[in-house]
């Protein structure tokens, strides 16, 4: 049985500041793209955020797994709203190569995939909660560096990703994969077709499972 991807966990995408920002004048620019090598596939994203001023203040990237590059894209999405969240910042331009995610956001798409559906409630949820909000499709050439802290997360971290003709050093070994697991009792929510687990699975990543499904009074 495929994996569904569950909405990013309440814990941050990245390291949160020691303290609370204060509030950040002007309107911050977040360029994000998210990729995968297959569909699905290694996945990850990368962000650049840039102050009112026009100057890089963060560079994210992050490996997230086996998704989907539309996957990929939400968790970008997703990544630079939580940042712009813990820093304490009001407005917010959103940057994006994938038309998918910026129609959705915008509600001229309808949200049809089930494993779309709970990225998106989040990122919508999120970005209701700036003072001002805006989000745009751009080229691929315009979305470059992003797309670059993409690529060199997968290149540093995907198991079995080839690395894309930039990189200087070949893709991270897979780990080894664990040993067999005890059998063990999970909750889930079934919703629009999909089962989403209400708690951490804590299993090797890419691992196959079986599943036993039981209505829970």
């Amino acid at each position: 049985m495929s994996k569904r991807p569950a909405p990013p966990s309440a814990a941050r995408l990245f390291d949160e500041p020691a303290a609370p920002d204060p509030p950040r004048s002007g309107s911050y620019v977040c360029n994000i793209d998210g990729a995968a090598r297959g569909n699905p596939g290694p996945a990850s994203y990368g962000v650049t955020v840039r102050d009112s001023s026009g100057a890089v203040v963060a560079r994210l990237k992050k490996y997230i797994g086996r998704f989907t590059n539309n996957v990929a894209e939400y968790y970008a999405l997703i990544a630079a709203l939580d940042y712009a969240q813990a820093h304490n910042v009001r407005s917010v331009r959103i940057q994006s190569d994938s038309e998918l995610l910026v129609k959705q956001m915008r509600g001229q798409y309808k949200v049809k995939s089930p494993g779309l559906r709970p990225l998106f409630e989040r990122a919508k949820k999120m970005s209701q909660s700036f003072a001002s909000f805006a989000i745009e499709h751009v080229y691929r050439e315009q979305n470059r560096e992003a797309d670059a802290l993409a690529n060199e997360a997968l290149d540093a971290t995907a198991p079995g990703a080839a690395p894309t003709p930039h990189a200087a050093a070949p893709a991270a070994k897979p780990a080894p994969r664990a040993g067999k697991l005890e059998a063990r009792r999970f909750r889930a929510r079934y919703c629009r077709g999909a089962l989403v687990l209400t708690e951490p699975l804590n299993i090797p990543e890419d691992s196959e499972v079986e599943i036993q499904v039981r209505l829970v009074e």
